[in-house]
């Protein structure tokens, strides 16, 4: 009885002190850049480290456009933001990432209204999605995660140019790390027989998921070098294990483990968002592009994104999966 009271006890107290590392472990972006006179554009901001995001810049005196599926959620954040930043020029435009065709909507809109884009956040992603294909024909993970942003950001990037300097900031994760992708099954969503139908399925959903991040990741190394000379930067980052909404379609027990672990360890958006806001706009990253960011410092590319031909292959097998004109293509 005395051990196992001893090891209560001892698990209870290194929680504790795993929590405080946690949280003494979070830097702050430090900056202070003004935003006023610029245009940025955050997908998914209505809610979690998107809208801390399009938070941040508005009080910086920013225009900032929402993205959003949900126009009533995006309403709601837009008005939130302008009660508490007092910065009037929020607005919001819908876009739904599991149709190509509204994502190509929104672009027309956008280049149709808008007079410059300084700031692109490709911000919007999910887990949890499940094995289902979007009207577009792809597996919905994929395109909600990477292949609308790779798409937005080839439809937005003439007039991301004529802003320049200009930034585009894409969200990856560390999960990027568990990725098995090939580029001829980045489309398709993993089996394993060896495992229950319910594991499986819950192996797969993490495996789509992992191959997006890093498929984001990839995006980002590849479109530096294509824009090397153009006052554009392009970076990545991975914003942490965040307390948000990203995961509230994940069925069954990966659910109740992800909440337990969110509720005891994972980041607040606020702090989520730190990192997001520290690439988007620190005046010590000018001209720099193509890097990887976690914890608002730069880290090292994870091995398995340094790897400049399967960024090649990926972005040519994007191009197909985003149904790219010729016209569009990034060269």
């Amino acid at each position: 009885m005395f051990c196992c009271s001893c090891l209560f006890i001892w698990f209870i107290v290194a929680g504790i002190g795993l929590k405080i590392y946690l949280k003494l472990r979070n830097r702050h972006n430090g900056s202070y850049t003004c935003l006023v006179g610029k245009t940025a554009i955050v997908t998914g901001a209505n809610t979690g480290i998107g809208y801390i995001t399009a938070l941040d810049f508005a009080s910086r005196g920013a225009r900032v456009i929402l993205a959003c599926r949900n126009e009533n959620k995006a309403k709601d954040a837009q008005w939130k933001i302008i009660k508490e930043t007092k910065n009037p020029n929020v607005i919001y435009k819908l876009v739904d990432m599991t149709s190509l065709e509204s994502v190509r909507g929104f672009a027309k809109d956008i280049n149709a209204n808008e007079e410059r884009i300084d700031i692109l956040v490709n911000n919007a992603g999910a887990g949890g999605l499940g094995n289902h294909k979007t009207i577009d024909g792809n597996q919905i993970t994929i395109q909600v995660n990477h292949i609308s942003a790779f798409l937005l950001t080839h439809l937005l990037l003439p007039k991301i140019k004529k802003s320049a300097p200009s930034r585009i900031v894409n969200v990856a994760s560390i999960a990027a790390r568990l990725s098995k992708l090939e580029v001829e099954k980045l489309n398709d969503f993993p089996t394993d027989n060896d495992f229950p139908t319910d594991v499986n399925a819950s192996w797969a959903d993490t495996q789509m998921y992992a191959n997006s991040k890093l498929a984001n990741i990839l995006f980002t190394t590849e479109l530096a070098t294509r824009l090397s000379g153009s006052d554009v930067t392009v970076n990545v980052l991975h914003p942490g294990a965040i307390k948000t909404e990203i995961f509230r379609r994940v069925p069954g027990i990966l659910k109740i483990i992800i909440d337990a672990l969110a509720n005891l360890y994972f980041k607040t958006p606020e702090e989520g968002a730190q990192t997001t806001i520290y690439v988007a706009t620190s005046n010590d990253l000018q001209g720099v592009t193509g890097k990887l960011f976690d914890n608002c410092k730069q880290i090292e590319l994870y091995g398995v994104a340094q790897n400049s031909d399967l960024a090649k292959k990926t972005w040519t097998k994007c191009e197909e999966l985003a149904k790219l004109k010729s016209t569009e293509k990034i060269k």
